[in-house]
């Protein structure tokens, strides 16, 4: 049964529709990896399920379920109360996510005091335990310290003591190793997958990287122009992309065997100008007269759909991409 479900979510600024009909669903234990260029919308689906809109922002239609509870048109109060304790948020620049003022400890004790009703000295003790368990060096110094004396992957680490510190049913992690080199890249995710291991965690991966998405994550959710363009099994999505777009990020991919990237042609859409065709016809080496129509997505297999009237036919030409699941 899926701890998250997300139907029809449409978020607006204004006039302007920024997500288009987002709907998927999380299980316990499961991770989903949501990829695609900036600007497409995962951020801001991160963002609606964890009630933290900007005004003008805000959710204009749709559901968003918590183990069967409606959060859509929760007060900020009642939203306060679950995130941290049921859903948990990593974010990509750990620095800016971190009070700069305060301890590391105290930070990650002050989600004990506040939703385990912990006193600050049993939190803080608990704080600590968190600290080892996400393999942070000397976790008793460490916690007295403040952010700007710890490394980046450390304080990367911290976050993610903070966010799992109260077993949340719920993680969503924006790009979590963005700001981050690539064996500790490698290290944080492993990290993630561990903690997700043991707790059962529902995890909502976000990110640029396809090879990150693909090393953790046993569904792929590709978004473009704020809708999920194609969605299915990892190992599915990678080998037989049934997308255009999600074929031309598989090819966009670094390959010692070309002399060149394969840049996606064309620029991605304005938001302000979408209007009933597939807004990525533009740049489309598919593209038929057809596509003045955008489908929804269709049905390829038990677990697999694709926003693309040829989608069987490009899911047959199949892809590079098995590497990543090695």
């Amino acid at each position: 049964m899926a701890v998250l479900e997300v139907r029809d979510l449409e978020v607006s600024f204004g006039p302007i529709r920024i997500l288009r009909g987002v709907s998927f669903d999380l299980e316990p234990g499961q991770t989903l990896g949501v990829v695609g260029e900036s600007g497409c919308g995962k951020s801001m689906t991160g963002f609606a399920v964890m009630g933290m809109l900007q005004s003008p922002g805000k959710v204009s239609a749709g559901s968003i379920k918590l183990e069967g509870r409606e959060l859509v048109g929760l007060k900020e109060r009642e939203y306060r109360q679950i995130r941290g304790e049921q859903i948990a948020l990593v974010m990509q620049d750990p620095f800016t996510s971190l009070n700069p003022m305060m301890r590391i400890g105290d930070q990650i004790a002050e989600a004990f005091v506040l939703h385990q009703d912990l006193s600050w000295s049993t939190a803080r003790e608990r704080a600590v335990e968190m600290l080892g368990k996400v393999g942070v060096p000397s976790p008793a110094s460490s916690a007295r310290k403040y952010p700007h004396q710890m490394s980046g992957g450390q304080r990367q680490r911290v976050v993610i003591a903070t966010a799992f510190a109260c077993k949340p049913k719920v993680l969503i992690a924006d790009e979590p190793t963005t700001a981050l080199d690539v064996t500790l890249q490698a290290q944080i995710l492993r990290l993630l997958r561990q903690l997700q291991e043991e707790e059962k965690t529902a995890v909502m991966l976000i990110s640029h990287d396809i090879g990150a998405i693909a090393s953790i994550s046993q569904r792929i959710a590709v978004f473009y122009a704020g809708k999920i363009v194609e969605i299915g099994p990892a190992a599915q999505v990678l080998q037989e992309p049934a997308m255009p777009y999600t074929k031309a990020l598989l090819n966009a991919l670094p390959d010692p065997s070309k002399d060149r990237l394969e840049a996606i042609k064309g620029q991605p859409p304005d938001f302000t100008t979408l209007g009933k065709d597939c807004a990525f016809r533009p740049r489309c080496p598919y593209a038929i007269e057809k596509c003045v129509e955008e489908p929804g997505l269709i049905q390829l297999g038990t677990d697999h759909r694709s926003a693309c009237w040829r989608a069987e036919e490009v899911m047959a030409q199949g892809s590079q991409a098995s590497s990543l699941l090695s």
